[in-house]
């Protein structure tokens, strides 16, 4: 058990929660960074986390859900107040309805976890505030502070794994509901030259290709909300022309970017893209949230082998951009 020290503070209004691991700060601050980390130790034993969104950067957003053992869902969200790099991070921490909106029948709170190295590794302090004793005393007799301690102790086995989340991994899938595909990779570059490589036509048309043979004559970026983008590929031969157009709905440079996605000549709702990218340990964690209009579309495109095709382009993005940038 990682849990060294609970403390409630009746007159500052606050809970504190302090956690030492042996592992580096860098790996610890990774486990927070990274949504697909952050799942299997947010949500107390029994009642999973499950991350649709994760902007770990000042005005990013989080929204996620716990899913019980009956099925019901428990939802909440963070919005990122600060954030130091491998030193702490502060966000509101709130509760969230059936449809992700904040619930405003539950309190806010504000969290700021902490990261300092020690003699035999890292320590997280998470500082939870409260708007009222009233509220704390509310969210205390909830089980708030044993879900906590529970959830948190989950964590040793997760900094303890190295091998899951390493640069060097293909693009992985990973469903998140009945519409919505996360796909996750580590890109062995900075984060502003990976955002850079999604973002200038003349570095898209050398890593954007999906499997060899094909090349992109078609390459329009939108760049500010309200633009629209074209992209179209073929192979080598002119052959096999295909593209894809939508419009740029949000953009939070160098983080995160949402488009529509629809290929061009089909009619019919198209897909929605979150573009996520935060800094972790060898490179940039690339997140693509695909929200599909329904499951049957996403499994007919994950089909295709849409993710190894991304996998591909990614090799590339490494290899043929990024090495030589």
């Amino acid at each position: 058990m990682p849990i060294s020290s609970v403390e409630k503070d009746l007159d500052a209004l606050t809970m504190t929660i302090v956690a030492e691991f042996p592992v580096p700060v860098r790996r610890l601050w990774d486990a927070y960074a990274d949504p697909r980390q952050l799942e299997k130790f947010w949500g107390p034993p029994g009642w999973p986390a499950t991350f649709a969104r994760h902007d770990m950067a000042p005005g990013g957003r989080s929204s996620y859900w716990m899913t019980g053992p009956g099925g019901e869902r428990a939802g909440g969200y963070w919005e990122f107040v600060a954030v130091e790099p491998e030193r702490s991070f502060e966000v509101i921490d709130g509760f969230a309805g059936p449809d992700g909106a904040p619930d405003p029948a539950m309190p806010t709170m504000r969290m700021t976890c902490t990261f300092d190295e020690t003699d035999a590794g890292a320590r997280v302090t998470t500082t939870t505030r409260f708007g009222s004793l009233d509220e704390l005393q509310k969210l205390v007799e909830m089980g708030m502070q044993e879900g906590m301690t529970a959830a948190m102790g989950q964590m040793d086995a997760v900094v303890a794994d190295l091998a899951s989340f390493a640069a060097g991994r293909a693009a992985e899938a990973q469903f998140l509901g009945d519409t919505q595909v996360r796909v996750s990779r580590v890109i062995r570059g900075p984060l502003q030259l990976v955002w850079d490589a999604h973002h200038d036509p003349a570095l898209l048309q050398r890593w954007m290709l999906g499997p060899d043979g094909w090349t992109m004559p078609v390459c329009e970026v939108a760049t500010k909300v309200g633009d629209v983008y074209r992209f179209e590929w073929e192979q080598a031969d002119g052959g096999g022309r295909f593209g894809f157009t939508g419009e740029l709905l949000e953009s939070m440079p160098p983080h995160r970017a949402v488009t529509t996605e629809r290929m061009t000549g089909v009619e019919g709702q198209g897909a929605v893209n979150e573009l996520t990218l935060t800094p972790v340990e060898g490179g940039t964690l690339l997140t693509v949230v695909i929200t599909y209009p329904d499951a049957k579309t996403r499994d007919e495109v994950l089909a295709t082998g849409m993710v190894d095709g991304q996998e591909a382009s990614y090799a590339r993005l490494e290899s043929e951009v990024l090495a030589l940038a």
